[in-house]
């Protein structure tokens, strides 16, 4: 039974209101002045106050205001004869929950209580029943054999219903979505294995934008002169993550497009972000720039020449004339830079910032038990980085010049996928230790777990070393040695990694937004 408390100095012309609440199923306790009312709330439970605005000693909004401080989630109605605006704005302003003009009718009363109270269960009824309804949809796109524009699309309606479970209170529901999500990246790994090697090939005309021709097509068509461009690469940012940071950004600039893009494989920034700087696949990175490239086993830094490949691409499409700046971020020190450098940066034609703090935090995320109970599953992660967005130089630095007239285009390199199934892997000791894809001589698997490339061209990718072949993990697996098996597997289980074929990893965010 709901606890309400009705606070009003003539609270004796209020009884039949009071009976008509009570017939609900409604127990209403009442006061006749603010100071009682902070008293009641202080010493018992109450689920919602209906408070009157104007009554003698304290008002409403200053009993309103002590309410707050002893418990800021308690809803308050306010009700009130004065529809002034300023009082208004104060009572909005002091988070109020809702607010009735007097007289006030029993439904009026009811209604407002039914909305503050049962809203979490109606949603939470409504949310449940529109998933079952599009449950047979999706689960009929997923056996129609999609192509991959349909795949980003199943994965968008995903990725909305993930979100959408949040506010169901089904434990059952949340179930068969998780099945249906892992039926999905399933048949996703069936679709990559089957198409990769053509669309990367260049053997059909019709193959999806893929990090190595993002920059061509997504980013430099939207490049006008006396119209900066921003593009913001964040790295390992999931749709999801971006659906979540999405309304932070939509408070300054004007969402025009919002599309995905594949990842190539690996899905492993060394990869992905150097092709997408490059313009090219690994494979003709390394050519190319033989100095510059450096695959897994070799010394040094995977990602340290992007400015030198961004300027080649620039120059091999046409571009060289492009007055252009490069910032990567790895630290807040650098963060604080980019704020006080961001207004410098508008005589520039286009400005390439790529900032590290989701691919630190999921790296991280593994080494530290802290991030571990903080992101231990994909609710809490998106939380974190909801919450490290809201507060970072990178948004700081954004809103510094949302008011100018500026093209924004915000992507990433790769996803990232919670890891929860390990897959026994055997090689030599050249083989590479990343968990979500290895390559190396004689790897022994299990063939059904894995994407396989005996060749690595038909990947775009560079041989390391004579015969070195890849394999890119499935769904949610993880690749382990037989040796350590155990601890290895309970160390690394539940972390988000990357590298390997899932929806998460591979069909990722690119956004084209303009200042309002």
């Amino acid at each position: 039974m709901s606890i309400i408390l009705w606070v009003d100095d003539e609270i004796e012309n209020l009884t039949s209101q009071i009976l008509f609440l009570e017939n609900k199923g409604y127990e209403v306790h009442t006061k006749t002045n603010g100071f009682d009312a902070v008293e009641f709330v202080k010493n018992n439970v109450v689920d919602v106050v209906l408070m009157d605005e104007s009554m003698p000693g304290i008002s409403g909004l200053q009993a309103l205001q002590q309410i707050k401080e002893v418990n800021s989630n308690l809803p308050v109605v306010l009700i009130t004869k004065n529809e002034a605006e300023n009082l208004m704005d104060e009572a909005i302003g002091a988070q109020i929950s809702d607010y009735l003009i007097k007289p006030v009718n029993p439904n009026q009363v009811w209604l407002s209580l039914k909305k503050l109270i049962d809203n979490k269960r109606l949603v939470a009824e409504k949310t449940t029943s529109a998933y079952q309804q599009e449950f047979s949809s999706l689960f009929m796109a997923l056996n129609s054999n999609p192509n991959y524009i349909e795949w980003m699309e199943i994965y968008k309606k995903l990725v909305y219903w993930e979100l959408e479970m949040k506010k169901s209170d089904s434990p059952e529901m949340q179930e068969v979505f998780q099945a249906q999500k892992t039926e999905a990246n399933t048949e996703f790994f069936k679709f990559v294995s089957k198409n990769f090697s053509s669309w990367v090939g260049n053997t059909i005309a019709d193959a999806p934008i893929m990090s190595h021709t993002l920059m061509k097509y997504k980013v430099l068509p939207h490049v006008e002169k006396g119209t900066p461009l921003f593009f913001v690469l964040i790295d390992n940012l999931r749709f999801d993550q971006w659906k979540i940071i999405q309304p932070i950004l939509a408070e300054s600039f004007r969402i025009h497009e919002e599309e995905t893009f594949y990842s190539i494989l690996p899905t492993a920034t060394q990869y992905a972000r150097n092709a997408i700087f490059a313009g090219m696949l690994p494979i003709d990175i390394e050519k190319a720039f033989p100095a510059q490239w450096k695959n897994d086993e070799e010394e040094g830094g995977k990602n340290m020449f992007e400015e030198d490949f961004l300027k080649a691409q620039l120059k091999r499409l046409g571009k060289a004339d492009l007055k252009y700046s490069y910032t990567k971020i790895t630290n807040h020190q650098d963060g604080q830079k980019l704020v006080d450098n961001i207004h410098n940066m508008l005589t520039n034609d286009i400005n390439v910032i790529v900032y590290n703090f989701v691919d630190m935090l999921s790296h991280a995320r593994t080494e530290m038990e802290v991030l571990k109970e903080l992101a231990s599953d994909e609710t809490s992660y998106r939380s974190i980085t909801q919450s490290w967005f809201e507060h970072s130089p990178l948004h700081q630095a954004l809103k510094k010049i949302a008011d100018k007239k500026i093209t924004l285009i915000v992507g990433t390199d790769h996803g990232s996928v919670r890891v929860k199934s390990p897959a026994k892997v055997i090689g030599d000791k050249q083989t590479t230790a990343n968990l979500r894809y290895k390559h190396g001589r004689n790897l022994n698997y299990e063939p059904k777990e894995v994407l396989a490339f005996k060749n690595p061209k038909d990947a775009g990718l560079p041989t390391p070393t004579i015969n070195s072949s890849f394999i890119f993990a499935k769904g949610d697996l993880f690749l382990c040695y037989p040796n350590n098996y155990n601890h290895f597997v309970n160390y690394y289980k539940n972390t988000f990694q990357h590298g390997g074929v899932s929806l998460e990893e591979m069909i990722v965010p690119i956004i084209r937004m303009t200042n309002k």
